[in-house]
């Protein structure tokens, strides 16, 4: 611990350009430090990095060191494995994660299990639920007083003091593949609440079928506490999920095909069935046009959460698939590409 100390002490005379090549030893350390300065030490983070460091000859190996490996994970045909010489890489986000799809090897790993608020990440499940439970996307959703009065982000309103196009009108008729649209382009939280209720009759029991699926899926850091991940008032501790978790949830969606050919339709529009209102939607995702192999991503932000993303990304071949995830990153742009760009030029699939 004394070592630990003086590390921190001298870490801000350290030349910026060298904190990428802090030694794994170096980063378990300061990791397992400052969790346990804020009472939430996460054991099991040595034991991940440490997947990066000594790498592993075959999939048995690679997969007792994730946490909760992907139940695909066993047949997977290619298994990522870094190369001689590389090492993972600190990112400043709260935590971050990164996952590869088809074996559910973990790339990399800082404070992945850190259960936090994680704001409009939490509409990816909604996203889920929805493409489960809805057979006709063209179906009509009434729009209701209730999903029109969530605050923050809505339909025609990008920020909660600015509103730059039409909102919707309670009693509007939008069809199920709209709100769908807008709550994964514009991140609209009255699109996500107006989805729970349509599928569930209420956001409090859509909420529940979040947990249950969250608990199917294997997750053990995550409570969600409402369909658009708005925090609700006096029990904020109480809505919270993870890197990890999260990593693994948009993994998840990748079966469903229609969430991701959402996640990258820069802008558009769309309008109520009776032709009477018309809505503008855009992507939230600026990595979109600067990164190539980008699949799409989803943003989130809070107060309490701070800025966040998840992305999914092909390797150059585009027969690879992975799961990057920074969680309260004021980086996060810059963060997600140094990571993405890390994780293809760090492994190899074999």
């Amino acid at each position: 611990m004394i070592s630990v100390l003086i590390s921190i002490l001298l870490l801000p005379f350290v030349p910026i350009f060298m904190y990428g090549n802090l030694t794994q030893e170096a980063r378990v350390s300061f990791g397992a430090f400052f969790n346990s300065a804020e009472g939430k030490e996460d054991p099991s983070m040595a034991k991940v990095l440490g997947a990066a460091k000594e790498n592993t000859d075959n999939l048995k190996n690679a997969q007792k060191y994730n946490l909760f490996p992907l139940d695909k994970g066993v047949d997977a045909e290619f298994v990522p494995r870094m190369i001689e010489g590389k090492k993972d890489i600190v990112l400043w986000a709260g935590s971050s994660v990164a996952i590869d799809v088809e074996s559910g090897t973990i790339l990399h790993y800082d404070q992945g299990r850190k259960r936090t608020q994680i704001a409009s990440l939490t509409k990816m499940m909604t996203a889920i639920l929805v493409m489960e439970k809805v057979d006709n996307l063209d179906e009509e959703v009434s729009i209701t007083s209730e999903s029109l009065s969530v605050p923050g982000t809505v339909v025609g309103c990008p920020t909660s003091v600015l509103c730059n196009a039409n909102r919707m009108y309670k009693g509007e008729k939008v069809k199920v593949i709209d709100l769908l649209k807008a709550m994964l382009l514009n991140s609209a939280n009255d699109a996500a609440t107006s989805l729970a209720i349509h599928v569930s009759g209420s956001s409090e029991k859509f909420v529940a079928e979040m947990n249950s699926k969250a608990k199917e899926l294997g997750l053990k850091d995550t409570n969600f506490c409402t369909p658009s991940g708005l925090e609700i008032d006096g029990i904020e501790d109480q809505c919270y999920s993870s890197a990890y978790d999260i990593a693994r949830i948009a993994s998840h969606s990748l079966q469903y095909d229609l969430i991701w050919d959402i996640m990258r339709i820069p802008e558009g529009r769309f309008y109520s069935t009776d032709g009477k209102y018309m809505h503008e939607l855009k992507n939230t995702d600026i990595l979109l046009n600067e990164m190539p192999h980008c699949l799409g991503g989803k943003t989130g932000f809070t107060p309490l959460a701070g800025k966040s993303l998840l992305l999914a990304a092909t390797d150059p071949t585009s027969k690879h698939k992975i799961v990057a995830v920074v969680l309260n990153d004021e980086n996060r742009w810059s963060d997600m590409k140094i990571l993405v760009d890390w994780i293809f030029g760090s492994y190899e699939w074999k």
